[in-house]
């Protein structure tokens, strides 16, 4: 019998196909690895809070469990979370006209977390060929998972001006009209923004709804901080000015208002119309969602309100703290942000925001994510997540302010 032939290396990789060999790394992942494990680390670099899933939705998937409930499902959800999605989107949510439909529960997907719901909506519209414009600086997952069905990506960058404390991010509308070109199938929002915390106006979504209408474009519209918004119950949505007719779908997910990211359940939220594919893409992908992991989400929509309130208003005290903190140095640079629950900043440093963070985790025992991980506009920054318990919020804002005046 003849000997297998060795297989180079080289020769691996020829036969692979190249958005995947292309798929750009986690930024943020490279300082987790690196910090991981220190010895008094205070870690923000992650976008999670450190608040375990409640009692009240883990004890409602053992249940499940308990009942047997082990079984293959509803490849699109079990219709009764699908009906709860709809009654809770109906509940937080007012339209300027009601819409026929607009809340029916055919218009819901349960997925494996809000990542396969961005991946299945861009499947649906994107693809080799083709281009999306990303607002940024962006969560990286975007321009990862556009890149891997070979999307080209266009990053339309946020203007960050003043100094200080005084700091604003703003969106060029004109830009963003500019990256349109007849490749161009969608835009990404994401608002309010990680990393940012810039959260469009009525009047920006507005525009951007005109363009994507004139241009017969997609939105993918990330709207999971939206709950996480400190100057009123929500943030502005599309949702607030939507058409039935509507080229918008939403990705949403679990993780963030029900501290349930290790749970990895969402939804896509599209039009009635693209239930069908959209239940062929599930069952090519995962083959549907746990019926416990479903049961437990019911529970945390119909339960769930006051643990949201609680986590609403205890980022919202940390992020004053870190600004009150912060801004007293008078060597840091930042604009408030206004919703979700990350802190993005700029020190008055030589060095690069990549060897920045390295820096963070050696002296002053703090892990950040580094700027350069979200994209155009993100070079001179890091982002903090602030979704802690308060006495970590304290002395990370000590560490970091002494680390800033030595």
């Amino acid at each position: 019998m003849q000997n297998a032939r060795k297989v180079a290396p080289d020769d691996i990789f020829s036969a692979l196909r190249a958005e995947a060999i292309a798929a750009p790394p986690s930024g943020i992942v490279e300082v987790f690895h690196y910090g991981r494990g220190r010895d008094g680390i205070i870690p923000l670099w992650v976008g999670e809070g450190d608040m375990p899933t409640p009692a009240f939705i883990q004890e409602a998937a053992t249940r499940s469990f308990a009942a047997g409930e082990t079984f293959y499902t509803n490849q699109r959800g079990l219709p009764e979370l699908r009906e709860t999605i709809a009654q809770y989107l109906a509940r937080v949510y007012t339209l300027k006209s009601p819409l026929d439909g607009l809340y029916s529960p055919e218009r819901f997907s349960v997925t494996i977390g809000g990542m396969h719901a961005l991946q299945i909506a861009l499947r649906l519209v994107a693809g080799a060929g083709d281009e999306a414009v990303v607002i940024t600086p962006a969560w990286p997952n975007f321009r990862g998972a556009l890149m891997v069905t070979g999307t080209g990506v266009t990053e339309v960058p946020l203007q960050f001006s003043g100094a200080g404390a005084g700091g604003q991010w703003d969106l060029d509308l004109d830009r963003l009209t500019d990256a349109i070109t007849p490749r161009t199938r969608a835009i990404i929002v994401n608002s309010p923004s990680n990393p940012t915390g810039w959260t469009a106006s009525p009047e920006e979504l507005e525009a951007i709804l005109a363009l994507a209408r004139r241009q017969g474009l997609w939105i993918i519209a990330d709207e999971i901080y939206g709950r996480f918004f400190y100057n009123a119950g929500r943030a502005p949505s599309f949702r607030d000015l939507i058409d039935a007719d509507d080229r918008i779908m939403f990705v949403q997910t679990f993780s963030k208002n029900w501290a349930m990211t290790g749970w990895r359940l969402g939804w896509l939220e599209a039009p009635s119309a693209l239930g069908p594919i959209i239940e062929n893409l599930v069952q090519y992908s995962t083959s549907g969602v746990p019926v416990p992991m479903q049961r437990a989400a019911i529970t945390a929509l119909e339960q769930g309100e006051a643990f949201v309130a609680t986590q609403v208003a205890r980022a919202k005290g940390n992020r004053d703290l870190l600004i009150e903190a912060l801004a007293q140095t008078q060597q840091a640079h930042f604009a408030e942000p206004a919703g979700a629950f990350y802190f993005f900043c700029a020190f008055d440093t030589m060095l690069d925001t990549r060897t920045l963070a390295f820096r963070l985790v050696d002296d002053a025992r703090v892990g950040v994510a580094p700027g350069t991980a979200f994209g155009a506009g993100g070079e001179r920054f890091v982002r903090m997540c602030f979704a802690r318990r308060r006495d970590d919020m304290v002395e990370a804002s000590r560490r970091l302010s002494e680390w800033l005046t030595r």
